[in-house]
């Protein structure tokens, strides 16, 4: 009994960060930058990012990445939404 309940717990805590991380994306530049869509997507709605039929916005360069991304944490930084370098690049 006490194997099959370590084996349950082994099996629902390997399946636990794959669940967590499912919307959540990672881009890597001068430190990684961790975005969860969820949380922004319950905060601000589709429309705030996404025209249209919502996609993945690739970010593929710091341009990219910044005007997808650090023009509307300046604006909401009353809000609290962080606007310094390494609130969102994670070394």
């Amino acid at each position: 009994m006490k194997k099959l309940l370590v084996a349950a717990l082994l099996v629902a805590f390997a399946a636990t960060p794959a669940l967590a991380v499912e919307d959540t994306y990672s881009y890597t530049g001068k430190g990684t930058v961790t975005f969860n869509h969820k949380v922004h997507g319950e905060k601000l709605g589709c429309e705030a990012c996404h025209e249209g039929e919502p996609a993945k916005i690739e970010v593929t360069d710091k341009a990219t990445g910044h005007a997808a991304c650090l023009d509307c944490h300046k604006e909401k930084k009353a809000e609290g939404a962080p606007t310094k370098c390494g609130a969102c690049h994670v070394k």
